[in-house]
């Protein structure tokens, strides 16, 4: 479902010409470039991923009494940004994957 929902969303944008993103749209009698309309989409998907995650942890430690990090964890930070340096890991690679070991 969680791809089906992104595919909706790239095959709308894949049409668009750079003179599609000038055009001005209306959104709730607001104009908007179409730019400003795809980031506005946008901001508003990651408010709903958001509240999704936020009832995932919710319900999943209600359940079992722990929550693993979706990304870096709590306190991991120095070892991530170490990996990092290193070129160990890629810091945009490692986005919901951290291990912890």
């Amino acid at each position: 479902m969680w791809e089906r929902g992104w595919k909706y969303v790239f095959d709308a944008l894949e049409p668009l010409t750079e003179a599609d993103l000038t055009r001005t749209v209306t959104i709730r009698t607001e104009p908007h470039s179409v730019m400003q309309a795809i980031n506005r989409q946008v901001a508003h998907y990651a408010h709903h991923v958001g509240q999704i995650l936020f009832l995932a942890k919710h319900l999943t430690f209600t359940k079992t009494g722990k929550w693993e990090s979706l990304s870096v964890p709590r306190g991991k930070s120095a070892d991530m940004n170490a990996k990092v340096a290193t070129g160990e890991v890629s810091q945009r690679a490692t986005l919901f994957c951290f291990e912890t070991n």
